[in-house]
């Protein structure tokens, strides 16, 4: 039985974390069908926007399964079917899942319906924007049982959060509620449960009528010049910025402007 599911509304893809009996903790077949499906939503033409969610109540995503994944890499337990094998062998499709050294080159929004923590959390970092229900909650609590939170976290989170907030969270594990984490700027909405698909599915639409090719440069851009000192990062906007305006949506925007009509973009 599959663990995770994929979805197509239009031009928007969900993607639902389906395992809400283990809070849908990522063990070696989640790993591997999630590094699926975010190829898929990189290599469709026709999709724009992704959206990533954990099926149930009760969690986003509990991180790496303590019970099967964590003792299968630290040796304590040989692999059990061919997902585990596949890990094993090669590590990187683990880091994939959780999008630590893989990036789809599309916007992601995360619809986090309760706990996001270790590499839930680290999946929820590495979207690009992020609706939370109000009984969400967000920690990385590796440091709890000695362990290193290593799909991104110590890069992602400072550039996240305010520095001292983001230590706070890496060196205790507490947990903080959706409404501190909104406080923080971590979150872009906080919803009741019942509003939580649409208003993800709202922002999706929004973003995927756009142009898909400025939004995608956009985002690399945002993304690239992050960190860079001032003068590089404008150069390197402006390369990025430059071959839009070869493009058909680069003509059919301003057209449809002026003929006062909703635009008709190809993505080319």
């Amino acid at each position: 039985m599959a663990t995770v599911r994929f979805d197509v509304q239009g031009h928007v893809a969900l993607i639902t974390l389906d395992r809400p009996e283990a809070r849908n903790a990522i063990d070696a077949q989640m790993a591997y069908e999630l590094a699926e499906a975010w190829e898929r939503l990189r290599r469709d033409e026709h999709l724009r926007v992704g959206i990533v969610t954990g099926a149930g109540e009760k969690a986003f995503c509990a991180g790496a399964d303590l019970v099967k994944t964590i003792p299968l890499l630290s040796g304590a337990r040989k692999p059990q079917d061919r997902f585990e094998e596949a890990l094993v062998t090669d590590r990187s499709f683990g880091w994939k899942a959780i999008l630590r050294d893989f990036d789809c080159e599309k916007p992601v929004i995360a619809a986090i319906n309760g706990h996001a923590v270790a590499g839930g959390m680290e999946l929820a970092q590495a979207t690009d924007l992020r609706v939370a229900c109000h009984e969400a909650s967000f920690g990385l609590q590796e440091v709890k049982w000695g362990l290193f939170p290593a799909g991104g976290s110590t890069v992602r989170l400072p550039r996240q959060l305010p520095q001292a907030h983001a230590m706070e969270m890496l060196l205790t594990g507490a947990l903080i509620p959706a409404s501190r984490a909104f406080e923080l700027g971590f979150l872009n909405r906080v919803v009741s449960r019942a509003e939580l698909l649409p208003t993800a599915f709202q922002l999706a639409e929004q973003i995927a009528a756009n142009g898909p090719v400025a939004v995608r440069l956009i985002r690399r851009s945002v993304r690239e010049c992050l960190g860079l000192p001032l003068e590089d990062a404008l150069r390197r906007e402006l390369e990025i910025a430059e071959p839009i305006y070869q493009t058909e949506d680069a003509v059919e925007g301003p057209r449809a402007f002026l003929e006062k009509r909703p635009a008709r973009f190809v993505g080319r």
